[in-house]
């Protein structure tokens, strides 16, 4: 009997909750772009020896020697970091056989983090020039990020509420209350070096600018 009771209980207050109101979902996205304040720059010293001391000794040389011009360019405490070291043998596969080692290679991926942007040209030459043959890459950045998102978002959310006030103009209503909003997916787009380090002259460097971007999805009521 209790059961029977509870069942019919909740079929009650099932039927007497309110069905939602109508509403109208639109999204809005926003590109706030604003000038970088870091760059990241990662340098790579390969080097390949016949036996894997070899290798690793002649890479240990050339990245203390990168280290250090890096160090003195940059002064006391540099933002420097070791990213990855890696020590691999090398094969050759002849079409009939075994493989055959032919030698060692041995990489060390360091990382240089500027805040004055005026030296990336000068940073990317000294270390190429110290030792280091592969530059990984150039990225710029923001040392603080949140007031331009939280910008974005708000003009993302501005953009959201006006599509849903054309959404509910085109059925002859109005909107009324926000009843759900969603952040979307923010990224940063980072701008990509272009150029080649020379003996002879800077490494030209065009920073660009950084795309924060944002996307809202807004759910908003409608009313007659």
């Amino acid at each position: 009997m209790a059961v029977t009771t509870l069942f019919l209980f909740s079929l009650i207050a099932y039927a007497q909750a309110p069905a939602p109101p109508p509403f109208v979902r639109a999204i809005g996205s926003a590109t706030v772009p604003v000038k970088p304040d870091k760059a990241t720059i990662q340098f790579s010293v390969i080097t390949t020896a016949s036996t894997a001391q070899d290798a690793a000794s002649q890479n240990a040389s050339q990245v203390t020697a990168v280290l250090a011009a890096l160090g003195n360019l940059l002064g006391p405490n540099p933002n420097i970091q070791t990213l990855s070291y890696s020590l691999t043998p090398n094969y050759n596969f002849p079409q009939n056989g075994p493989p055959v080692l032919t030698g060692y290679t041995a990489s060390n991926t360091v990382q240089v983090i500027l805040t004055d942007l005026s030296l990336i040209g000068k940073v990317i030459d000294t270390g190429i020039q110290a030792g280091a043959n592969r530059v990984q890459g150039l990225q710029f950045g923001l040392q603080d990020d949140q007031p331009s998102r939280a910008q974005a978002l708000k003009m993302a959310t501005a953009q959201a509420k006006a599509n849903a006030d054309a959404m509910a103009s085109g059925l002859g209503q109005h909107t009324g209350a926000a009843i759900a909003i969603q952040q979307g997916a923010t990224s940063t787009p980072m701008p990509v070096l272009a150029g080649v380090a020379t003996a002879s002259a800077t490494t030209p460097v065009e920073t660009g600018v950084v795309n924060v971007q944002a996307s809202v999805t807004l759910d908003v009521a409608l009313v007659p």
